[in-house]
């Protein structure tokens, strides 16, 4: 009988050990990544009423969906988030942000940060106009910089241009908007020191990534903040027949992060 109890015992203490002492610590609150919202095939685009379909899926099982800002400045005072917590972040700036996306978030009362190209608003058809940020910055929508020409700063090698690059869209967003732009967010995930460095100096409060960085398992660093991309081609994140799938519960679940395959951040 004593051996019988000790076959249980230590296989439970091993696992909860393990979860306490090593997983647990590694929990980060989820950034949801979006690009596009359309019918174009490739990881950049999701479908409108998919993107319908997962804030839906926020709303009903009650996710605590809290603004970029609210997650930053919880992290630098040591915050501990309920594990039902989201954040929501677009990238690029596309038109369909405003038109299918914006929409949405405004129903469902969510708040979302967009990383725009700056040279992009206005220049292209595709791309948000600055009437259109505003609008959308009025409904709990706020804007950070994602360069001027959507650049990869790892081969931009003259600090000027890196700066111009680092500093330009936060300026071209207040000048625009007259709200501040304090988040920035590195295309393709890329950085190098010296990146990360102007974007301290250039008054960013934070930036984001992908799974780069030099720790990837340390959530502390608001200027290297992992995120994790939401898309239409993840064979597992169906919601067409899925009404809650094993993928995308993993993504919100804190701990996607500790799975994923780490990538040099410089």
């Amino acid at each position: 009988m004593k051996i019988f109890r000790r076959i249980i015992i230590i296989p439970i203490v091993a696992f909860v050990g393990f979860y306490f002492f090593w997983v647990s610590p590694r929990y980060a609150v989820p950034i949801l990544t979006y690009h596009g919202f359309n019918y174009e095939e490739g990881m950049m685009f999701v479908r409108p009423e998919i993107f319908e379909k997962q804030m839906r899926y926020l709303k009903d099982k009650g996710c605590n969906v809290i603004s970029l800002n609210e997650l930053v400045e919880g992290i630098k005072i040591g915050r501990k988030f309920a594990h039902n917590t989201v954040v929501i972040t677009i990238d690029d700036g596309y038109k369909n942000n405003f038109t299918r996306a914006y929409p949405v978030l405004k129903r469902y009362g969510f708040p979302a940060t967009v990383f725009l190209i700056t040279n992009d608003v206005g220049t292209k058809k595709d791309f948000l106009t600055w009437d259109e940020i505003k609008e959308m910055a009025k409904n709990n929508i706020s804007f950070g910089g994602h360069t001027k020409n959507h650049v990869y700063l790892p081969e931009v090698n003259k600090e000027d241009i890196l700066w111009d690059e680092i500093y330009g869209p936060k300026k071209i967003i207040e000048d625009n908007i007259g709200m501040a732009a304090d988040y920035f967010c590195y295309p393709k995930g890329g950085f190098t020191e010296k990146a990360e460095m102007l974007v301290k100096r250039a008054g960013y409060k934070g930036a984001c990534t992908t799974n780069r960085g030099k720790h990837i398992l340390n959530p502390m660093n608001v200027y290297e903040l992992r995120r994790i991309s939401i898309r239409d081609d993840d064979p597992y994140f169906s919601f067409s027949n899925i009404i809650d799938p094993i993928s995308f519960r993993a993504k919100l679940s804190g701990y996607y992060n500790i799975l994923r395959s780490e990538k040099e951040g410089y």
